[in-house]
């Protein structure tokens, strides 16, 4: 799963999630993309996941690039402790996504094929997201 190595801070607040995206929001590496339609938190267990799909439904074919890394921490308390004495521990690591975010990148792949992967990883994902292709985006 994915996270950072380090990080300045242990701990972070919650923050806001307004406004678009606007780094990451073009296709740079690959023909077809995953692009964000809303705002959310995307975990790195569900990043794996949409990787997994990716990968499996174009079976060894194509290349794939991931946009997002989940650098920002979660902390969770534990189960059954009373209010207060502090922040809790970090539980998992999440990605910020914005509307407009490309998630992910393929190449390599028809049209078809790519479609139908973007489907299945889009469907392990929390935010709505849509396929587009740089024929289009142009």
């Amino acid at each position: 799963m994915l996270a950072p190595k380090r990080a300045k801070h242990r701990k972070q607040f919650r923050g806001k999630m307004r406004g678009k995206s606007i780094r990451g929001s073009v296709l740079s590496f690959g023909e077809f993309g995953l692009k964000a339609m809303e705002a959310g938190w995307v975990s790195s267990r569900q990043i794996e996941a949409a990787r997994r799909a990716l990968t499996h439904s174009i079976r060894r074919g194509g290349r794939v690039w991931i946009r997002i890394f989940p650098d920002k921490p979660i902390t969770k308390k534990p189960p059954e402790t009373r209010m207060g004495s502090g922040k809790g521990d970090v539980a998992e690591y999440v990605c910020v996504v914005r509307p407009g975010r490309m998630l992910f990148e393929m190449s390599g792949v028809s049209r078809d094929a790519a479609h139908e992967a973007m489907r299945l990883a889009g469907v392990k994902l929390p935010v709505q997201a849509k396929f587009v292709a740089r024929s289009e985006a142009v």
